[in-house]
């Protein structure tokens, strides 16, 4: 009785956000200033921990293209940052609060400015709509439910920590990595939407995520359904959707 009573506390105190562009409604257990705070937190352990890059050039170029992104994202309460890291894993990140990291190796996949306007697009998009705080809300609201499940269904104490784990698992394919790929989907529909108002060319979104495509297919992947990304033929099916129902003007 007591954790359904803290966990009916939590989920009362719990929130409803809207997504921006999408107007999705979310489930929220983490306040704005929370998710800033941790922002900014994880932010200076990236800085302390890589190596940032010290060409000049490209890090004025990501933060060139960065700053005309942020200009129509809304969030002028962002404190933007744009840094790149030399490492040749191809990746890129935006942290809560508009600290955003690119690696040189997705720099290297990119042909042009409207191709890293499409990553920077997607990876802001994910800390515009939250997603971030999103999962962390049902990451704590599912282990509130395993705890509570484990004391209704009369498990025995020494055997409550496997049961949790298997929920957990449970919880991760049938819900956490579903909403992953949704996260990813929006994500892509956010950015193009964001790349297009600051003026770069969406198309080229379709010409690089088809690059990325031919450079997964040389390295093994898990199957779809329990990948947090979307299969990249969905996902270029979808992105050109996004690109045919963008406004007549800006």
């Amino acid at each position: 009785m007591k954790i359904a009573s803290l966990m009916t506390v939590a989920l009362l105190m719990a929130g409803c956000a809207t997504t921006p562009v999408t107007n999705r409604t979310q489930f929220m257990m983490v306040s704005t200033d929370q998710e800033m705070a941790l922002g900014a937190t994880e932010a200076k352990k990236v800085v302390q921990t890589s190596k940032i890059s010290t060409d000049r050039v490209l890090q004025e170029r990501v933060k060139r293209i960065g700053q005309r992104i942020a200009a129509v994202s809304g969030r002028s309460d962002f404190s933007w940052e744009f840094t790149v890291i030399q490492d040749d894993t191809p990746n890129a990140f935006c942290l809560p609060g508009g600290k955003v990291f690119f690696y040189t190796g997705i720099l290297k996949i990119t042909e042009n400015d409207d191709q890293i306007a499409t990553v920077m697009g997607h990876e802001i998009a994910h800390a515009l709509a939250r997603h971030g705080a999103e999962r962390l809300s049902m990451q704590t609201a599912g282990n509130l439910g395993a705890q509570v499940l484990a004391t209704a269904l009369n498990i025995p104490a020494q055997y409550q920590g496997l049961y949790s784990q298997a929920y957990g698992i449970t919880s991760q394919v049938g819900l956490i990595l579903p909403y992953s790929r949704k996260f990813e989907h929006e994500a892509d529909q956010i950015g193009i939407y964001l790349m297009w108002k600051a003026g770069y060319n969406p198309n080229q979104a379709l010409r690089f995520w088809e690059n990325m495509a031919r450079l997964a297919k040389s390295s093994p992947k898990p199957p779809a359904f329990l990948s947090t990304h979307p299969a990249d033929e969905a996902r270029i099916r979808e992105i050109r959707a996004y690109i045919a129902q963008l406004p007549a003007q800006r």
